[in-house]
C-alpha cells in the first residue's frame, strides 16, 4: 500500500461479525430467496434474541428484508438480503480483498 493511498473502508453495519456471518448466509441464497428464522438461527448457532437485534441493524440499513407472515395459526418470520444488502456485501468482499492483497506492502 503506497503513503497516499488510505486502508479500504469496511462497511461497520457488516463488520460486525455475527453480521457478517448472517449476511454471508443469506449471499448463498439465490437473489430473491429468503429463509425461515429459525432455519437461519440454527445454521448460525445463534440465539433468537441475539439474530433478532443484528436482523434489525441490517434492516434498518436496507441490508436484509424481513417478512412475517402466517402458516396456518403459526406465525413465520421469513429473512431475505435485499439488492442494496448484496452490493453491500460485495462492496465489503472487495474492501477485505484489497486490504489483505495490500497487507504485506505496509510498513
Amino acid at each position: 500500500m503506497t503513503a497516499d493511498k488510505s486502508p479500504p473502508e469496511l462497511d461497520p453495519v457488516i463488520h460486525a461479525q455475527a453480521r457478517l456471518r448472517v449476511v454471508a448466509a443469506l449471499n448463498v441464497l439465490g437473489e430473491g430467496s429468503e429463509m425461515a428464522f429459525p432455519a437461519l438461527k440454527d445454521l448460525l448457532g445463534m440465539t433468537a434474541g441475539n439474530l433478532s437485534v443484528h436482523l434489525s441493524k441490517l434492516e434498518d440499513a436496507g441490508y436484509v428484508q424481513i417478512t412475517k407472515t402466517h402458516k396456518g395459526r403459526t406465525p413465520v418470520t421469513f429473512v431475505a438480503l435485499t439488492k442494496r444488502g448484496r452490493l453491500a456485501f460485495e462492496d465489503y468482499n472487495k474492501a477485505i480483498r484489497a486490504l489483505l492483497d495490500n497487507a504485506g506492502g505496509m510498513s
